[in-house]
């Protein structure tokens, strides 16, 4: 596995409890086939609003392509978290998606990892509108593995999904990543998951949304992601949820700007403690 190729570099730059710690986050995230990129832990909390109306973002878009069909207006969102609060597991994100007359399209650049390891991804973006009711996307993805020493692994593979508006409170959607198991190698040691997921998104009011999510991931068990958000004033919003995948909780503060929001948040795991993140969304030329 490529995991274990990171571990000797870090032994002459940091001490044993470093080095300890490290190995246990690894081990922990780490699947039984290699899984590129590593998901941020709060990104149940940057995508929470995927499967609604009005609560969705740019961000949106990170966990369910279809949700940028509806996108009003040009927009750019970058996130960044540091995983249990270890330089060496740093999680980067950044999006950008133009509506335009046959759709939306975007852009989404992900990087995690240090210098000495590092997972990196690219992704053509397109979503669009295809009923009053149906909205549906896709996403195309170039992924590399770099270890310092042991050189570069890439491969390529696509995403998709499909939003349903079943009320103008209740939405539905199905969101398939990796169906065709891409290889790292050729001998096909090193791959990329699979993962589907299916979400339910009820807009309580117009402030109060509620979103459940189950992640079905290859050779993983069955994992739920429940979120909420409440806006508690104009320009202030809430967000928490929990994650049985990584048994881990989220929460954040949201404030809206005039040129777009600014979010701080937080995740937390009972053994390996907090992951700090800051989320920005830009919003630009209305469509």
């Amino acid at each position: 596995m490529l995991y274990s190729l990171v571990v000797p570099n870090f032994h002459f730059k940091y001490n044993c409890l470093k080095i300890f710690t490290l190995i246990i986050a690894l081990t922990f995230f780490a699947d039984v086939h290699s899984q590129a990129l590593r998901e941020p832990l709060a990104v149940k909390y940057a995508g929470l609003g995927a499967y609604s109306k009005s609560f969705s973002d740019v961000f949106s878009g990170t966990a369910n392509q279809a949700s940028l069909a509806r996108l009003s207006s040009a927009a750019f969102g970058v996130y960044g978290e540091r995983r249990f609060m270890l330089d060496e597991l740093n999680n980067y994100a950044a999006i950008i998606a133009v509506p335009t007359a046959s759709g939306t399209i975007g852009l989404q650049a992900d990087y995690f990892g240090s210098s000495d390891y590092n997972e990196n991804r690219i992704g053509l973006i397109y979503a669009r509108k295809l009923s009053s009711k149906i909205d549906a996307g896709v996403k195309f993805n170039y992924h590399s593995i770099k270890v310092a020493g042991y050189g570069t692994a890439s491969t390529v593979n696509f995403e998709g999904g499909v939003l349903l508006h079943l009320t103008e409170k209740l939405h539905a959607g199905i969101q398939i990543y990796n169906p065709t198991s891409s290889k790292f190698n050729k001998a096909g040691s090193d791959k990329l998951a699979s993962e589907y997921k299916f979400g339910l998104g009820y807009e309580a009011s117009k402030n109060v949304f509620l979103s459940t999510e189950i992640v079905k991931q290859e050779d993983k068990d069955v994992g739920v992601n429940v979120g909420l958000q409440y806006n508690v004033h104009e320009k202030v919003l809430l967000r928490g949820g929990i994650s049985t995948i990584g048994n881990n909780s989220f929460l954040g503060m949201g404030l809206r700007l005039n040129f777009g929001r600014i979010d701080i948040n937080a995740a937390y795991h009972p053994q390996l403690g907090f992951t700090p993140g800051m989320l920005l969304i830009i919003n630009l030329k209305k469509s």
